[in-house]
């Protein structure tokens, strides 16, 4: 309905993995510029107003209470709000738009910036989308409507995505690149039917590659036996030419793919109670993100911290591992406590260092050897070790700052969306390493598969604050949050 009502011209538009420092003000000044007709903004706004559901602006527990309720309603919330109608943010209407659009992007949290890009791409008169990881930092009522969006939208759109789901949902194209051959292969599929298919490839790459050795190699010991004659050495050369070219002909046989060695290291020795945060609060400005928190974290207990999008999970991480101060209150260490922090944004790694260097600066006991053997691991081998950070890819990022953590000797670990960027069978990694973690892990993830790795025995709500013991009902909140 929206493409329609833009009007389609030949035009593409891109969405990075990570959100830039531009001003929101140009973003939301140049959307409001293509929306030129009155009755255009007139039917933009039926449809916003559609989309909006009361859920907006109640308080955690309402939200929790209330989530099943909601959905056997049908309504979802419309979190990517345009032009000088409405914006959603921190899960409330923001009214005042030429006030917010004055802020800068570096000063919203992650989601926000996210929501803000997708409205700026999926909204911008394009006609072709090019997608990378969109899906990262949203919660599930935007990816459900996302989804929904992609599934409808009349132009063309090319996705790099991590998320199966909305792969199986939105794509009727797949494009393989195979690193091992060097190549991408294109199939005019589904995601479930190119699964099927790509096995089915594989399998008769396979079989080829058999039939093929095997005629190499009774060609090679023809011409071997042939060599030895004089007469019939030209022969025996033209045999062993064939023979490698047969080969050379053939696929190469499939390798498995190489997946990151994820371990959390072994914690030190630590008090009863690592971390205390006692009436703690944070506001930015004029905005309270909470108040009045407290936590204890206890040695190997493991919590899980739930919330809407800008209710204050990684802020509250954050005070937790001393990188910012609370406004009033104070987040004490206990004897031995020692901080291992994930950044969700990666923002603890030094951009301009290599990715050896990265490793060095938290541990400089390690030698060359024993850091790039830790950095193979982690699947930077050779020169890779020799990027600067600034150009990795976000998966790329995400499995440096998980190494940095394996050197630490923590035994509190700040997991801030770890499973982010990560390809399935390291996600798988990640999961199989914090379910073996002896040491204490507080989660912010959307991640239920993280949530069931973690096994909680705690629930901090935010940004109420509001501390309850883990129960399975919980578990479908996580997405939602």
């Amino acid at each position: 309905q929206l493409r329609r009502l833009l009007g389609a011209r030949m035009q593409a538009r891109h969405i990075r993995e990570t959100g830039g420092g531009a001003d929101i003000a140009k973003k939301a000044h140049t959307l409001i510029e293509t929306v030129e007709q009155r009755e255009r903004n007139v039917r933009l706004r039926d449809l916003q107003r559609q989309a909006w559901e009361t859920r907006a602006g109640a308080d955690v527990n309402d939200r929790l209470a209330g989530k099943r309720r909601d959905r056997q309603q049908g309504g979802r919330v419309e979190k990517v709000q345009l032009c000088h109608v409405r914006l959603a943010v921190d899960g409330r209407q923001v009214h005042d738009l030429a006030a917010f659009v004055e802020q800068r992007v570096v000063c919203l949290k992650t989601g926000q910036r996210r929501r803000i890009e997708l409205a700026r791409i999926l909204f911008s008169n394009a006609d072709t989308l090019i997608l990378d990881e969109p899906t990262n930092h949203l919660d599930a009522d935007s990816i459900e409507w996302l989804r929904g969006y992609l599934k409808k939208y009349e132009g063309g759109f090319l996705v790099i995505s991590h998320s199966t789901e909305l792969l199986d949902e939105v794509v009727n194209k797949v494009w393989h690149l195979d690193a091992q051959l060097g190549q991408i292969d294109m199939y005019s599929l589904g995601w479930k039917a190119y699964l099927h298919q790509r096995v089915v490839d594989e399998e008769r790459r396979r079989r080829e590659r058999e039939v093929a050795e095997k005629k190499a190699e009774r060609l090679m010991q023809q011409g071997i036996r042939l060599h030895a004659k004089a007469t019939k050495a030209v022969a025996a050369q033209n045999m062993m030419r064939r023979a490698e070219k047969l080969l050379e002909n053939t696929s190469e046989a499939q390798k498995k793919e190489k997946v990151a060695d994820i371990r959390f290291p072994e914690p030190a020795p630590c008090g009863r109670t690592p971390i205390m945060a006692k009436d703690i609060s944070k506001a930015y400005g004029s905005n309270i993100v909470f108040a009045g928190v407290n936590l204890a974290i206890d040695k190997g207990s493991r919590v899980v911290i739930l919330g809407y999008n800008g209710a204050g999970k990684t802020t509250t991480l954050r005070l937790l591992a001393h990188l910012e101060d609370p406004d009033t209150g104070s987040v004490e260490y206990g004897h031995g406590c020692k901080i291992g922090y994930f950044a969700q944004e990666h923002d603890t790694l030094d951009l301009d260092a290599t990715v050896l260097q990265n490793l060095i600066h938290v541990a400089p006991e390690l030698d060359d050897t024993q850091a790039r053997s830790i950095l193979g691991s982690f699947l930077f081998s050779g020169d890779d070790a020799l990027k600067p950070a600034r150009v990795l890819s976000g998966g790329e990022k995400t499995r440096l700052a998980l190494a940095t953590l394996v050197t630490s000797r923590a035994n509190v670990l700040l997991l801030d969306e770890p499973t982010n960027n990560l390809d399935p069978a390291s996600r798988d990694e990640i999961l199989k390493a914090i379910a073996k973690y002896e040491g204490a892990i507080v989660l912010v993830t959307h991640d239920e598969g993280a949530v069931e790795a973690l096994n909680p025995e705690r629930v901090l709500l935010m940004p109420d604050g509001d501390e309850d013991l883990w129960n399975d009902s919980y578990l479908d909140l996580v997405a939602e949050e």
